[in-house]
C-alpha cells in the first residue's frame, strides 16, 4: 500500500533538490533543440532506472538497527543541506546534438546524459536516504521518480519561463531548510530512539 503522506514528503525534498540541479539545465537545454516528447523519454526512463538503484540501497540500509539508520541518514541530510547551500550558480553545459532528431537519437541522447550525470548525485543519494528511513519503497520511488519528472517536464517545456520568476538561488535555499530539517529530525531520533 502507497503512502500518500511519505509520497508527498518525498515528492516535496526531491522536486526542490533537483530544481536548481545541472541536470534540470540540462533537460531545457535538450527541450529548447529538441522534440520534447522524445527528450522527456529519455529522460524519464533514466531517472526511473536512478530511482530504483537509490531506493534499493535505501531497503538495504532498513536491515541495519533504526538508531544507527536514523545516525547515517541524518549526516547524510545534513551534508546534502550544506552542499546546496555552499553550491555555486551553475551555468548550462553545452549539449552535443544528435546528428538527426528520431525518436531513438534524441531519446538517447536525453537518457545517457542524465544516466551519466545522475549517478551518485544529491537527488539519488537522498532518495536512498528516504527509502531507509521510511522504510517504505513503493511511496519513496514513487514519489522521487513523479519529482524527477516534474522538474524535468518543467526543464523541458517551461523552465526559462520559471527561472525568470523564481531565483535559482531561493529554490536551492528552500530544498537545503527542508533537507537540514529532515537531518536534524533523523538525527533527534537517533539519541531518543
Amino acid at each position: 500500500m502507497i503512502s500518500f503522506t511519505v509520497t508527498a514528503v518525498v515528492f516535496g525534498v526531491v522536486f526542490l533538490a533537483e530544481l536548481p540541479d545541472k541536470t534540470a539545465l540540462a533537460g531545457l537545454v535538450l527541450g529548447t533543440r529538441y522534440r520534447a516528447s522524445y527528450v522527456f523519454a529519455g529522460v524519464a526512463a533514466a531517472f526511473t532506472l536512478h530511482v530504483v538503484l537509490a531506493v534499493a540501497a535505501g531497503s538495504v540500509l532498513t536491515l541495519l538497527p533504526q538508531q544507527l539508520v536514523h545516525a547515517i541518514t541524518g549526516v547524510l541530510f545534513l551534508g546534502g543541506a550544506a552542499v546546496l547551500l555552499m553550491k555555486k550558480d551553475e551555468e548550462e553545459e553545452e549539449v552535443r546534438k544528435p546528428e538527426n532528431q528520431s525518436f531513438w537519437k534524441v531519446s538517447g541522447a536525453g537518457f545517457m546524459l542524465i544516466l551519466v550525470a545522475e549517478f551518485g548525485d544529491l537527488t539519488q543519494i537522498m532518495t536512498a536516504n528516504l527509502a531507509a528511513r521510511y522504510d517504505d519503497p513503493l511511496s519513496v520511488g514513487l514519489g522521487a521518480v513523479l519529482a524527477l519528472w516534474a522538474v524535468a517536464g518543467l526543464g523541458i517545456v517551461g523552465g526559462r519561463a520559471l527561472m525568470k520568476r523564481v531565483p535559482l538561488r531561493l529554490i536551492t535555499q528552500i530544498a537545503a531548510v527542508l533537507m537540514l530539517a529532515l537531518g536534524v529530525w533523523s538525527l533527534w531520533e537517533a539519541v531518543t530512539g
